[in-house]
């Protein structure tokens, strides 16, 4: 069912490793032309422009764009309490990591007299998007709010495609979870128009504002990846996510069983979605192999999951050390990555390139998804060479704040002067000297 590349013996560069990895055909360049008439049309229209296409992409057309708190209410009664249990243990992990991830502001002395301070501030307003496509995201709201939250935005709203068969508002599951959260403004709005309408705002049906946002967060289809890449710049984007993915380094004393089925739950996201096994051993890639043949026909969703599995973007690559499988790892840089090899915590302290790691037998991407405290809206597609997953720093930005006084100014003017001169920019240098003219000192 995998594709196998054997590496073994082999030490290819860096770039020969990134031309040769498994990847998922995702051009974001060739969704533009389609979604750039969707932007432009709600930058110029508004909801007029979004209820337009929510009926011919969604099939529905919402009374309202915003959701009415009575029905944000009405969905957390009626949740399962099973699923509203596993909901606020979600929540409660999430909050315990995430507050430990605030930036403290801090203050250096440069010389007497003169001080720089970094102060971190949140952004005042984010959109966070919770997708619901193949699936219903409930945990991506959990993921989205609680960063936020502790980073002290003020002002959020979750956006989630709207439901033809839930009246044209988002699945209930999507609101008890926002209201569980505390959040009281959810738009019933999807995709690329929905990225739209949260950078430029708009008014509602009933004349209500529905106030533009300073970033939005959270992951979603090609289109609306294409979407955040117009707007970028109008507002802030997270990233630009990709099919989901998975890769898991294993040597032979890993359990054929747990890699199957790690391998089946990433692609049981989309048929585009990446499994990726880098193994030692090809004894565990055969039975690897085995366990998908019987496990892949029992599942659920298992033309979706044989399609992923089968495409040329998952696969099996030997490799003939635990070293060299590092190497190639790093260079995949996986959105989720598991270790499953003797040692896996010393392994895993040597890996560079991940969105998050997973450690040993008993921390699978699952328990990352939804109740291990850490944040699943993660960089793919190889940004993680480069690129953070979803945090509370995501919503703060850091702004210097110079103090000097006249003596710290006076000393180090010279300095200034000398760059500003260095540059041909003399005027800079005049702006400190003109503080001091008539100054005998």
């Amino acid at each position: 069912m995998l594709n196998r590349t054997d590496l073994r013996g082999q030490v290819p560069s860096a770039a020969e490793l990134r031309a040769a990895l498994p990847r998922a055909e995702y051009d974001v360049d060739a969704a533009l032309h389609q979604v750039r008439p969707v932007v432009e049309a709600v930058r110029d229209r508004g909801v007029e422009a979004v209820l337009e296409f929510t009926e011919r992409f969604d099939k529905v057309r919402p009374e309202t764009v915003r959701v009415p708190a009575e029905e944000l209410a009405k969905a957390l009664s009626e949740l399962d309490p099973q699923v509203r249990a596993a909901l606020e243990e979600s929540i409660k992990r999430a909050r315990k990591v995430h507050a430990d991830q605030r930036r403290q502001d801090v203050t250096t002395q440069v010389v007497p007299g003169g001080t720089v301070s970094e102060r971190w501030v949140p952004v005042d307003r984010v959109g966070l998007y919770a997708p619901g496509g193949l699936a219903v995201y409930p945990s991506t709201v959990v993921m989205n709010v609680v960063p936020a939250q502790l980073a002290g935005v003020r002002s959020l709203v979750v956006c989630s495609p709207p439901q033809a068969a839930f009246g044209g508002r988002p699945h209930p599951t999507i609101l008890a979870a926002a209201a569980l959260l505390g959040v009281d403004e959810v738009w019933a709005v999807g995709g690329a128009q929905a990225v739209a309408l949260v950078a430029y705002g708009g008014v509602d049906t009933d004349g209500a504002e529905l106030a533009p946002v300073d970033i939005v967060t959270g992951p979603g289809n090609i289109f609306l990846t294409a979407a955040k890449r117009l707007v970028r710049g109008v507002i802030g984007i997270d990233s630009e996510a990709g099919p989901t993915e998975i890769a898991i380094l294993a040597d032979e004393t890993a359990d054929p069983a747990h890699v199957a089925a790690d391998l089946i739950s990433q692609a049981e996201h989309d048929p585009l979605a990446a499994s990726v096994l880098v193994t030692t051993s090809e004894e565990l890639a055969d039975a690897v192999e085995a366990e998908l043949a019987a496990r892949v026909p029992a599942t659920k969703h298992s033309e979706r999951v044989g399609q992923a599995l089968g495409g040329k973007q998952s696969g099996i690559i030997l490799v003939s050390t635990v070293d060299d499988g590092l190497r190639v790892v790093d260079a995949y840089a996986a959105e989720h990555l598991e270790i499953q090899t003797a040692n896996a915590r010393e392994v895993a302290a040597r890996v560079r390139n991940a969105g998050a790691i997973f450690v040993g037998a008993y921390a699978p991407v699952s328990l990352g998804d939804y109740c291990a405290g850490s944040n699943h809206v993660l960089p793919t597609g190889g940004f993680a060479r480069h690129s953070s997953g979803l945090s509370v720093q995501s919503f703060l930005k850091g702004i210097h704040v110079v103090d000097y006084s006249e003596d710290a100014l006076r000393e180090v003017a010279p300095r200034v002067v000398a760059l500003a001169d260095a540059e041909d920019l003399p005027a800079h240098g005049e702006a400190v000297t003109a503080r001091f003219e008539g100054d005998g000192r």
